[in-house]
This record gives structure tokens, C-alpha cells and sequence, in this order.
């Protein structure tokens, strides 16, 4: 698929059932479901520069510089982050889970290449080690290349890298983490088992007794479907499950939903466990992330709740 044009960059990814024949005849559950990621539109940016053009062992990898947005992570066709936007979704993703836990000394991060969900997770003093276990070590060089804002922390101490499958990690840590965050692209490709039932059910195995678990949630606009099938499964597994929304302009239809889950049965995810002032939010430099923000997060749309019954 040529997806330049004219120099614009335009964000078509294929049909998941159509480019991949061993989902062809699969049912339609949380492990295979048929619609296009962005059904009946697309996204587009006008393009300054390529700074990079990669096959890796596992996908397309594509960073180039934009007009608006800065520099751009493209994986499969995907746009996974711009320098523009992109604390929008590491700080939600990261800090949802990270304030929902009430002392998180060790984090695990399934994907995060781009390094920039580990920026986030080293604001917090309390976290004596991070774990990335990132299968593409393509993606990690070509980050601390072109994209140095989100990568700088891939010299911390506290860092533990594990270029590797997830699930082949999980399968090997059990009962060691405080928090798990799976920071990974859209359900094509080496992401597609992140959205599995297996997945789940290893990072289940993977927390400590009062573990939390943050994902990426998909669209509730364009991914209603996935996200009610991923949240009727985690919700046989842990007794809080909780649903947030927040924006992202870059991401499709400019929303993204955040899946937070929790073992211990006493935690109300909605609520931070630390309120933060105006000088802690400018001192860990914040720039979407507040304590207002974590709470107002989960106050969905009545189509949403309705959905998906949280």
C-alpha cells in the first residue's frame, strides 16, 4: 500500500481478517473480529522529511518528520505516536495505574519501544525498577534516534530491557510486578496477542497480590465491539475493571480508551490514592495528566456506559 501521496503521509491499515489468512475463519470473540480499524475514513499528514524506512523481523517500521506534528512513530501503517501529542496518551496510560496503585515499586511494560511510557513510569520516586520487554529492537534504536524526547530514559538505572516476546515473559514472571502496562499498537501484526485471552490471563499470573494492570483501550467510537468482548473477559478475572476515556488528536477519531484493571477488590481505580498539587503536577511535568483528570476520566458518555456496563 503506497501511503504517500502528493507528501502527505495517509494512515490506511488493512482489513485484520482479509491481510491475515490465519484469521479468516476464525469466530468472532475477543480473539478475532472482523471491521476495519478505521472503517470508512482516514487520517493524513503533510510530510517535511523521511528520516526512516525499515522492514524489521516483525513489521513496517516508518518515522518521518511532519509539517504540524513534529516527528512520526509509523508501525504497519499505523501512526503510533508524534512529538506533538504524544504525553496525551504515555501520561494516561502510565499514571491512570501508576496513582491507582498504592505503593508501585515494580513496573513491567509490554511493548513501549518509543521509551516513552518508561519516561513517565520513572516520575514516580517510588518505583525501584521498570521492566520494557519490547519485541522489535528495530523500533527501540530507531526511538533513541529520531525520537530522543521519548527515549531519553533508556539510560536509567532502574531499567531493565527484555528485547523478547510478551507472552514468552509473562510465562516466566509470576506474581512479580505491582503494575503491568501494555503499551502496544492496534490488534495487527506482533501486537494482534495483546488483545488475546491467553494475554490476559498471564499478566493475571504476572501482578502481585494487589496488582494493577493498564492497557490501551482502543476507540469507543470505532472499537466498541473489541472493547466490550476484552472487558467481559478481564472482568472473570479481576474484581475492579474500570473504562476511561481521554484525547488524543492523532489517534482515531481523536479519543483513546484506557482498561484498568486491579486484583485487589478494595481499590476504586476511579480515584486517585495520591491527590497531586499544582506544584507536583509542574514538577513531574504533566502536561495532560492531573488528579481532576484521573477521576473525570472514568465519568463516560451514556453510550459508553451503556456499552459496555461499567
Amino acid at each position: 500500500m503506497n501511503v504517500f501521496r502528493d507528501g502527505w503521509f495517509t494512515e490506511l491499515p488493512p482489513s485484520l481478517k482479509n491481510d491475515d489468512p490465519e484469521m479468516a475463519n476464525k469466530d468472532d470473540d475477543l480473539d478475532s473480529f472482523d471491521n476495519h480499524i478505521w472503517s470508512g475514513q482516514a487520517f493524513s499528514l503533510k510530510v517535511d522529511k523521511v528520516l526512516a524506512h525499515e522492514r524489521s523481523k516483525y513489521q513496517d517500521i516508518l518515522i518521518f518528520k511532519s509539517s504540524t506534528h513534529g516527528n512520526v512513530l509509523v508501525l504497519d501503517g499505523v501512526i503510533q505516536c508524534t512529538e506533538h501529542d504524544e504525553f496525551a496518551y504515555q501520561e494516561m496510560v502510565t499514571h491512570l495505574a501508576l496513582f491507582s496503585h498504592p505503593m508501585p515499586r515494580k513496573v513491567l511494560v509490554i511493548g513501549g519501544g518509543d521509551g516513552a511510557v518508561l519516561r513517565e513510569v520513572l516520575k514516580h520516586e517510588c518505583v525501584e525498577s521498570v521492566t520494557i520487554c519490547e519485541i522489535d529492537e528495530t523500533v527501540i534504536n530507531l526511538s533513541k534516534k529520531f525520537l530522543p524526547h521519548m527515549s531519553l530514559a533508556f539510560s536509567s538505572s532502574k531499567l531493565k530491557l527484555a528485547v523478547q516476546d510478551g507472552f514468552d515473559f509473562l510465562k516466566e514472571h509470576k506474581g512479580e510486578f505491582d503494575v503491568i502496562i501494555t503499551d502496544s499498537s492496534d490488534p495487527i501484526g506482533p501486537a494482534k496477542k495483546l488483545f488475546s485471552k491467553t494475554y490476559y490471563d498471564l499478566i493475571k499470573e504476572a501482578l502481585t497480590e494487589k496488582g494493577v494492570l493498564s492497557s490501551q483501550g482502543e476507540c469507543p467510537w470505532l472499537d466498541m465491539k473489541l472493547i466490550k468482548n476484552v472487558i467481559k473477559h478481564v472482568s472473570t478475572l479481576y474484581p475492579r475493571v474500570a473504562y476511561a476515556v481521554g484525547f488524543v488528536p492523532t489517534y482515531p477519531s481523536g479519543q483513546m480508551g484506557y482498561l484498568l484493571c486491579s486484583k485487589d477488590e478494595k481499590h476504586d481505580l476511579t480515584i486517585p490514592q495520591k491527590m497531586l498539587s499544582e506544584s507536583e503536577v509542574r514538577r513531574m511535568n504533566l502536561k495532560y495528566y492531573n488528579s481532576d483528570i484521573h477521576r473525570s476520566a472514568f465519568i463516560l458518555p451514556q453510550f459508553i456506559k451503556e456499552a459496555l456496563c461499567v
